[in-house]
């Protein structure tokens, strides 16, 4: 921490984002810019563009022109362009380890152990399933058969959020142009830096101009711009429910075609009979890794009544000893809040919880004072709380930071009405050595996903999303490779 401290010196050159509008790197065409701040010292270092509809328009321009030619490209040369721009990512992995902890707040471990390791997977992973897509044939015997060929639609509108976010920018644009289709992508206007680096990338792979367009700004403008443009036929959103209800309002009667990942309140429910230090351990991180601020955290625990006294006395331990610090120390395992917003909605939440009656067991403060660097920087202490019903506002609407709650029950019945009383359903973790009741309740959780004695375990051949208001579609695997694509059945008499 020392070293740190003494090493740090206040960015003197104020650094300029531009879009990446038809392989060339330009500023908004309204010559505005925003604020880029760095959550752990709570100062702008960068500006970013201030687009709108007539960046978008330029985007949409650029993409359109560049549509025939790489969706008639062999699939052999698009997954090489996926696999190049793989390359380049892996060649300038620690640059992008360091502006994801910067423009995230998140500890540089984290982003050099999770997020730019996925992002290079994800454009390989793509290079590679575009090779083993396959097309269906129905014989009919004499009649004659079909076959069906699936075909990209042409410029797709890629949303993408603040929390992971290389990591999900690259996770909607490499199976969109694996596909075939162009591009118009907008990163979050909190965290656009990664995203920044990428268009640079792409030109350094020789991507063609117009393939991929990445247009910053807010999302009132950008993001409003994609959505309502009348010729891009198809949307994939990832962020809070809030904002996917309007853009499906929007979308819907034009007939787009829509991919929604949003919010979460994903239970995390432990019987008496699971393994009890893997449970403990694996709950600290599916709580509070990325400062909680992941969509697949367990923001409510549910504890089996046998074992609740202990648990939350372990748990509470575990968390205080996590430190929050400065994202450039190795040994910080909690950092910044993404901004000042977040932090003050966090903040709130822990008010509400004391209003209504709930212990906040630890945690629960901001942290000043980390070191000279981070003095302004939004920390906030991990929180945990017991004592709330699981109907309360704490408990069902999504905070998105790091605090969580945690609350007894006594059956599977009961359980199951407490984890599926919330409008999310994400995805949900199962602490069990029962098999039985493992089946059992995976099959009646409502959610898109259910880990059994794991978190966080990710295979990008399978199907991601929600139900209820946690998503509409899936992403991943052949899921995503159908949503860029449509199907069209030909048939042949014989």
């Amino acid at each position: 921490m020392e070293a740190v401290q003494n090493a740090y010196k206040p960015l003197a050159i104020m650094q300029y984002l531009k879009n990446y509008i038809n392989g060339q790197q330009r500023e908004a065409q309204s010559g505005s810019w925003l604020d880029n701040i760095n959550p752990a010292t709570g100062l702008v270092y960068a500006k970013v563009p201030d687009s709108d509809h007539q960046d978008v328009e330029l985007a949409y321009q650029a993409a359109k022109a560049a549509y025939p030619a790489w969706s008639n490209l062999s699939i052999k040369e698009r997954s090489q362009y996926l696999h190049r721009i793989a390359d380049r990512i892996a060649e300038r992995f620690e640059e992008l380890v360091e502006a994801e902890s910067t423009d995230n707040g998140k500890p540089l471990w984290l982003a050099r152990m999770v997020d730019i390791p996925r992002a290079i997977d994800n454009f390989r992973f793509f290079a590679q399933a575009i090779t083993q897509f396959h097309n269906e044939s129905y014989d009919m015997g004499t009649i004659g058969f079909n076959y069906t060929l699936r075909r990209p639609l042409g410029v797709a509108g890629l949303i993408s959020p603040w929390n992971l976010p290389l990591y999900l920018f690259t996770w909607k644009v490499a199976p969109a142009i694996a596909s075939g289709n162009t591009a118009v992508a907008k990163p979050s206007e909190i965290t656009p830096m990664t995203a920044y680096l990428l268009g640079e990338i792409c030109q350094e792979a020789g991507l063609p101009p117009g393939v991929l367009n990445i247009v910053h700004g807010l999302g009132h403008k950008v993001g409003e711009a994609i959505v309502t443009h009348e010729d891009i036929p198809m949307i994939s959103f990832t962020g809070s429910t809030q904002t996917g209800k309007r853009i499906a309002a929007t979308a819907a009667p034009m007939f787009k075609k829509l991919s929604l990942e949003m919010g979460g309140k994903n239970p995390n429910i432990i019987f008496a009979d699971a393994e009890y230090e893997t449970a403990l351990s694996t709950s600290i991180r599916s709580s509070f890794a990325n400062q909680g601020q992941i969509c697949l955290c367990g923001s409510r625990m549910f504890v089996e009544r046998p074992i609740f006294d202990r648990f939350v006395a372990d748990f509470v331990k575990q968390t205080r000893q996590l430190k929050v610090g400065d994202p450039q120390a190795p040994d910080t395992k909690v950092g910044a809040i993404v901004s000042k917003a977040q932090l003050e909605k966090d903040l709130s939440y822990i008010a509400l919880a004391k209003e209504l009656g709930g212990t906040i067991e630890c945690g629960g403060k901001q942290v000043t004072g980390i070191n000279e660097r981070c003095q302004n920087g939004y920390f906030l202490q991990p929180t945990v709380i017991t004592g709330l019903s699981h109907d309360c506002r704490v408990n069902q609407e999504e905070i998105f930071g790091p605090v969580v709650t945690i609350m007894p029950f006594d059956t599977e019945e009961e359980v199951l009405g407490y984890a599926n009383s919330t409008q999310y359903g994400l995805s949900s973790t199962l602490w069990t050595t029962n098999l039985k009741r493992a089946h059992r309740m995976a099959a009646k959780l409502e959610a898109g996903i259910v880990w059994v004695n794991s978190w966080l375990v990710r295979d990008l051949r399978t199907p991601f999303g929600g139900v209820k208001q946690s998503g509409i579609g899936r992403e991943g695997g052949v899921e995503a490779l159908r949503f860029f694509t449509e199907p069209k059945n030909i048939f042949i008499q014989l």
